[in-house]
């Protein structure tokens, strides 16, 4: 692309799960354990610290904002400045818990690593999505992914598209009325040289996917044809179109290597980019 990258922040530890709301970027800064918002006329803002590390973010319709507590196991709730646990899925998680969705009816679409800490030598669990209801309702509505990660929903609100980590897919299902998936399928093998991360749709219908094996973010259609491609300095892990016209593809970047040597590092940063396809679809 003509265009270059721009950094608006830098000093963060490892930000995640970028999205725009409300004419504002926010993310998780998953290892400083706080839920960070910029504002495009002031400074950053930290709007929840999170100790069980937050991850994927969302949004009821009446505006209540929902954050994943990872490790904990939970999805939690802003109300009125303070957190409140919106549903304990420790009962039915086989592992931490990573990114989310949530759909115009506040339904949230939470993906479960399918294991506690390190990742398994053998690389042979599976992870679940969970559907958890505004009211707190959960269960599990998929186990046919390896590592279900970055997450996003059609504009048409008929078609869930996962990131799967260590499938290197995108994987799709059909949404059915009362949230159950169904009709799996691979809707981009990535091939091995990616593994997947954040995803964000365009009004075209494609996906721009973050590549945490690479210093790529690409930009693919259903079926795997390949259509842009930026590069990065260090490593994008996730990745939200955004701006007042949803044309600016932001990033959340960070140093490679291991979590305890990005604490020190503080590599992390929110870079930018114009492109010329706006944003669609949810989050």
């Amino acid at each position: 692309m003509a265009s270059e990258m721009k950094v608006i922040m830098e000093g963060l530890i490892f930000p995640e799960c970028a999205r725009w709301h409300d004419g504002r970027l926010w993310f998780s800064d998953m290892l400083d354990r706080k839920v960070i918002v910029i504002n495009p006329d002031d400074k950053p803002e930290v709007v929840a610290e999170v100790p069980g590390q937050p991850g994927g973010l969302g949004w009821l319709p009446d505006g209540r904002l929902l954050i994943v507590s990872m490790f904990d196991q939970r999805l939690l709730r802003l109300e009125a400045g303070s957190l409140t646990t919106a549903a304990d899925l420790s009962k039915i998680a086989r592992g931490n818990l990573n990114d989310m969705v949530v759909d115009v009816r506040g339904r949230a679409y939470i993906g479960d690593w399918g294991f506690v800490g390190a990742r398994p030598k053998d690389h042979v669990t599976t992870g679940d999505v969970m559907l958890v209801t505004p009211e707190g309702k959960a269960r599990v509505v998929s186990d046919q992914l390896q590592f279900p990660n970055g997450a996003v929903i059609t504009a048409d609100n008929k078609t869930l598209i996962v990131a799967d980590s260590y499938g290197y897919n995108l994987s799709a299902f059909d949404i059915r009325n009362d949230g159950t998936l169904t009709n799996y399928r691979v809707w981009a093998d990535m091939g091995k040289t990616v593994i997947p991360d954040g995803i964000c749709l365009d009004a075209e219908g494609a996906v721009w996917v973050t590549n945490s094996a690479g210093n790529d973010v690409i930009r693919v259609k259903e079926g795997g044809e390949v259509l842009g491609r930026v590069t990065v300095a260090s490593r994008a892990y996730a990745c939200m179109l955004g701006g007042p016209d949803r044309n600016l593809l932001y990033l959340t970047t960070a140093a490679p290597g291991l979590f305890a040597d990005l604490k020190d590092k503080r590599s992390g940063r929110i870079e930018v980019i114009p492109v010329e396809v706006p944003g669609a679809g949810l989050p």
